[in-house]
């Protein structure tokens, strides 16, 4: 491959990398009050333990692929607006939990639609079919 055509491949998936995240994430927080950090928590919390148990939080900063830092910071920050809890881990008392509270589930239940559609405004929704799958193989490949 061209030096060039790599370039301009990495160009390409920047501009598109963000501008797609800074739509949906004005469109989330413009009808949820949520910034992204919040809904990409609540979204894994609701989605890894389906709301009814907690995670630790060492597994959740995997799945988010986040500094253990970077969450422990947004934890402490949705914890004080009501949205997640913290807890000792009942298996060992030596790691924390991090429980969906029923604001968060709220929460995160207001702003899936809100998501949801924003990703079909922003990005599923601008490409055919064709471009869609070929988009889908792209990113498999890339990220399998």
């Amino acid at each position: 491959m061209r030096d060039e055509t790599a370039l301009e491949a990495w160009e390409a998936y920047r501009r598109l990398r963000l501008h797609v995240d800074a739509e949906i994430a004005r469109d989330v927080e413009r009808a949820s009050g949520l910034s992204m950090a919040d809904y990409d928590v609540l979204a894994a919390l609701a989605e890894l333990s389906g709301g009814e148990h907690c995670i630790r939080v060492r597994g959740l900063a995997g799945h988010l692929r986040w500094a253990h830092s970077r969450l422990s910071r947004q934890l402490g920050r949705m914890e004080q607006r009501g949205l997640v809890g913290r807890e000792k881990c009942e298996l060992d008392g030596r790691g924390e939990d991090v429980v969906l509270t029923g604001e968060g589930r709220r929460a995160h239940d207001r702003a899936a639609p809100v998501h949801l559609g924003a990703v079909r405004r922003h990005l599923t929704g601008a490409l055919s079919p064709g471009q869609l799958a070929a988009f889908i193989a792209v990113a498999r490949r890339v990220a399998p």
